[in-house]
């Protein structure tokens, strides 16, 4: 890990000169630069070929953002451990043979060999030798939750995901146990890699009512971000209302969305350093004006120590180039 990277130094909490600024989604449909490396390709094919990816990832640093988050998917851990996925319009991830019974669980592999995703660590290669040290190299992993909810072919139908979990209980639990083993194997050998910060996204989780939270969410939180460490580590769960369990994770990073208040959390979390929170809705829809005013409330909530800016959610396709340009400078010029 170098430390002289401006995020690395936020997260750790150490003073700066200013917040770093990243984004969810920076390398993504909205960057015409994206859809020209891409050209066609279906996601997976295109997140398999390492250089294309690399230049995806990459493609940010244009910009002027303080890190580079390497382009992949949270289902690249499931296919390495035996279910594969095809990318459906309107529908996302879908599983090839959803996940249903006991026999289906014992043919996910919860020590995947790290061959089996050799395309990400080969991507993680090729964007450090590109950036030379310039920027930190992040990674990311999906949160069991919100994976074992695609692996058994619900996705984002929270009632759907409650009906398997209350009919078949053991499958439910244990593909949750067997998701969490390996993604901290998954995380450690990136880590390992050179792999320098890392985010846990949890997607769905935030539409969980507490007790489901407290049984299907938080436990597997911390256990992978107490088995995965040595860099800094990021909770992400949308929009989640449980910041208490969020605080709890012992997550070095805890990231914010609309419904959270970023000063209120400063104020009463000063030891852990919070990410977020600029509307991507705005970034999405707003004018420049807009972004810029935003971004700079932001900034202000934040208070310039223990904050790195970022946006509540994923940059939506339909953001404008100028309003991500806006973003960043507004940050880089505070």
């Amino acid at each position: 890990m170098n430390p002289r990277h401006l995020l690395l130094r936020a997260a750790l909490g150490e003073t700066v000169e200013r917040p770093p600024v990243w984004a969810m989604r920076q390398a993504g449909r909205w960057d015409p630069e994206f859809n020209r490396i891409r050209s066609g390709l279906s996601f997976f094919e295109f997140s398999a070929q390492v250089d294309k990816a690399a230049e995806a990832s990459l493609a940010p640093k244009r910009f002027g953002v303080d890190g580079i988050i390497l382009f992949y998917d949270i289902t690249t851990l499931p296919f390495s451990m035996g279910l594969p996925f095809e990318l459906k319009p309107l529908r996302g991830p879908v599983p090839d043979r959803p996940i249903r019974t006991k026999a289906d669980l014992e043919r996910l592999n919860p020590n995947p060999d790290p061959e089996t995703y050799r395309h990400i660590i080969d991507l993680l290669k090729k964007v450090k030798s590109e950036l030379k040290g310039e920027l930190p190299v992040l990674v990311f992993a999906g949160a069991p939750f919100t994976v074992a909810a695609y692996c058994i072919g619900t996705g984002k139908n929270m009632d759907q995901t409650r009906q398997f979990a209350a009919e078949h209980p053991d499958v439910w639990r244990g593909l949750l146990d067997r998701l969490s083993k390996a993604t901290i194997g998954f995380l450690n050998t990136l880590i390992k890699e050179g792999a320098e910060f890392y985010q846990l996204f949890d997607s769905w989780a935030g539409e969980l009512t507490l007790p489901e939270y407290d049984n299907w969410a938080q436990p597997y939180h911390r256990e992978i971000l107490a088995g995965a460490t040595g860099v800094p580590r990021v909770m992400f769960v949308k929009e989640c209302p449980y910041l208490d369990r969020l605080t709890a994770t012992g997550a070095d990073v805890i990231s914010l969305g609309r419904c959270h208040d970023l000063a209120a959390a400063r104020r009463d979390y000063p030891n852990l350093v919070f990410q977020g929170n600029v509307d991507e809705e705005i970034l999405a829809r707003g004018t420049r004006d807009e972004v810029i005013a935003a971004t700079k409330k932001c900034l202000q909530e934040g208070g310039g120590h223990r904050h790195i800016v970022n946006l509540n959610h994923g940059c939506d396709k339909s953001t404008p180039v100028t309003n991500f340009e806006a973003y960043v400078q507004t940050v880089r010029g505070s």
